[in-house]
């Protein structure tokens, strides 16, 4: 399908009955978490009229705002799987792309750390996927070479084996400069616009929204926690059920940033890939996250007691950590399935195609799923015309390593203190082809409120420089922020 047959591309028309038509586009992809913005980029870039559909107020306010922050190689990927394939190309294309779009990187490097020899006995089959699965440059390593890269490690440390490929990114940025270059590139973004059905015509999809209705050739569904929602409201049934997996997390305080320099594995279970303790790019070590089985989609409440046994765990394996204060706490819910392995669905006679079950590997694999997706269309017969050169919009630097906003003049005042966020900061946040859409939105563009006082200090004057600018300033409606 050539763009040419779509017309009067994100005008509000009015539909027969008084229902009104908000958008027209070759494809809509149904949720706004770092999936959902990876397709829309790679589609916008491939040529096709984008619509984006958001139940939430701004993007990532699911499963997407709560993860580790990190750029997997895939070693321990299922071999030959779409997991495998897809974070491969994702990790790959990440690399090529984030200096374009100024999205900092560190890296860590990883160790999958023993500590038992229970632990030691399943390295042989470690290194056997990660070289199944091309990553060669795995290497043992002793106790002793562990302590001479971690010397602030626990001395019980047995043996580990060292993946240098691995990187810690900003999660939130990320996202953030695909939609905008999907955007500035053709795209739309529609927020507060929740799918709640459509008909297909043997065409082309009418979606029905919140706000009005949307009308494409192709649908991606990526709404992640409710994906399997949006299948069963539109189509009538689906393959899978989300079974909603939740993780806590603890974050230490940014003196412990010198204590850690890799992230520590620990040897995965048939279950679980386990608690990680890892820097993060803002400057903080982090624990987590747990493996909690419940109902809810959006509950994302922390346990004191849980809380506590992830504090324990960290300091038992870096012992210095006793003496660092946890700034913050936080959880996130993945979009489990009933299987471990992504599930992909397509529907080539309804133009439909599902992302689902996409758990912990997600930010990396983002970018392969895109491409992926348009494999599939390619091969389904959707023809699009590449675009020859495609605008690029870097996004600020949030990263502790590198050059930050208030070291530029002009930057007005200092608004938050703990993460050194400038008023410049905020007010460019909130403008914009995709601008904050509510307070979470706002934190997660800049990091205000996530430093030590947790916004105890810089809230009043955040809420006046934000006064009138979100039509849902505290989410309400969303996802839990």
């Amino acid at each position: 399908m050539k763009n040419k047959d779509y017309n009067n591309f994100g005008s509000n028309l009015d539909k027969p009955g008084g229902v009104s038509l908000i958008a027209n586009a070759d494809i809509a992809i149904i949720g706004g978490g770092v999936v959902g913005c990876a397709v829309a980029r790679r589609m916008a870039l491939e040529g096709a009229r984008i619509v984006l559909i958001e139940k939430a107020s701004d993007i990532l306010d699911g499963a997407s705002k709560g993860n580790s922050a990190i750029l997997h190689t895939g070693f321990d990927a299922p071999v030959g799987s779409l997991e495998q394939k897809c974070v491969n190309r994702g990790y790959e294309e990440y690399l090529k792309i984030h200096k374009s779009f100024n999205l900092p990187i560190l890296k860590t490097g990883a160790l999958v750390t023993a500590w038992s020899e229970e632990q030691e006995n399943k390295f042989e089959d470690i290194l056997k996927k990660g070289h199944d699965n091309d990553i060669k440059n795995l290497k043992l390593l002793s106790k002793t070479q562990i302590l001479s890269i971690e010397p602030d490690l626990a001395k019980s440390v047995r043996s580990a084996i060292s993946v240098p490929g691995e990187y810690v990114i900003d999660p939130w940025s990320s996202p953030l400069a695909y939609l905008r270059q999907a955007v500035d590139n053709g795209g739309q973004a529609l927020f507060n616009a929740e799918v709640t059905g459509g008909e297909f015509d043997g065409n082309t999809w009418l979606l029905t929204t919140r706000k009005g209705q949307v009308r494409a050739r192709y649908v991606i569904n990526c709404a992640g926690l409710y994906g399997d929602i949006v299948d069963h409201n539109v189509l009538g049934g689906c393959e899978f059920t989300i079974k909603p997996r939740k993780g806590q997390f603890v974050v230490f305080d940014k003196a412990a940033g010198k204590l850690l320099s890799s992230v520590i594995l620990p040897v995965p279970t048939e279950r679980t890939k386990g608690i990680v303790l890892f820097p993060t790019i803002f400057g903080n070590i982090v624990v987590g996250p747990t493996a909690e089985e419940q109902e809810s989609r959006n509950n994302a409440c922390v346990d004191k007691e849980i809380l506590i046994s992830l504090t324990r765990q960290a300091i038992e394996k870096l012992p210095a950590l006793a003496n660092i204060q946890v700034t913050a706490t936080y959880a996130g819910i993945r979009p489990a399935t009933e299987e471990k392995h992504y599930r992909v669905i397509q529907d080539s006679d309804r133009n439909w195609i599902t992302l689902g079950g996409i758990r912990s590997t997600g930010l990396t694999g983002a970018l392969g799923l895109a491409a992926h997706v348009h494999d599939l269309l390619s091969d389904q017969g959707a023809d699009f015309k590449a675009l020859d050169n495609p605008s690029i919009h870097p996004v600020p630097n949030l990263a502790e390593h590198l050059p930050r906003d208030y070291k530029t003049r002009g930057y007005g005042e200092i608004v938050c203190h703990c993460e050194m966020v400038s008023q410049r900061e905020i007010l460019s946040a909130m403008e914009g082809p995709v601008p904050a859409g509510n307070l979470g939105g706002l934190k997660r563009r800049t990091r205000a409120t996530m430093g030590r006082c947790q916004g105890f200090y810089c809230s009043a004057r955040l809420a006046e420089l934000t006064q009138g600018k979100f039509t849902n300033p505290l989410g309400i409606g969303d996802i839990d922020d």
